[in-house]
């Protein structure tokens, strides 16, 4: 199994997503993955979709944690 095939399963795995659910995350069909997984070879646009939305989901995250700390900061200071 090569790095290429390793990151779509990889990644599917990470977020706990089939590869049906990654496909449509990041615009391609379920058979598109597994034709790159088994042919042993992803585009580049593949694998850059794939960067890209994990980048996505990461800051994603950063800005929910922004949003929650500007709630907490806004209660704390409406009490004080």
């Amino acid at each position: 199994m090569s790095n290429e095939q390793n990151l779509i399963k990889k990644t599917a795995k990470e977020l706990g997503m089939t590869y049906k659910e990654l496909g449509i995350a990041i615009g391609y069909s379920e058979a598109g993955l597994k034709t790159a997984m088994t042919n042993d070879k992803i585009s580049p646009q593949m694998e850059r979709a794939i960067e890209l939305y994990l980048e996505t989901l990461e800051l994603k995250k950063e800005l929910q944690k922004t949003k929650d700390f500007k709630n907490i900061l806004r209660e704390f200071i409406s009490e004080n």
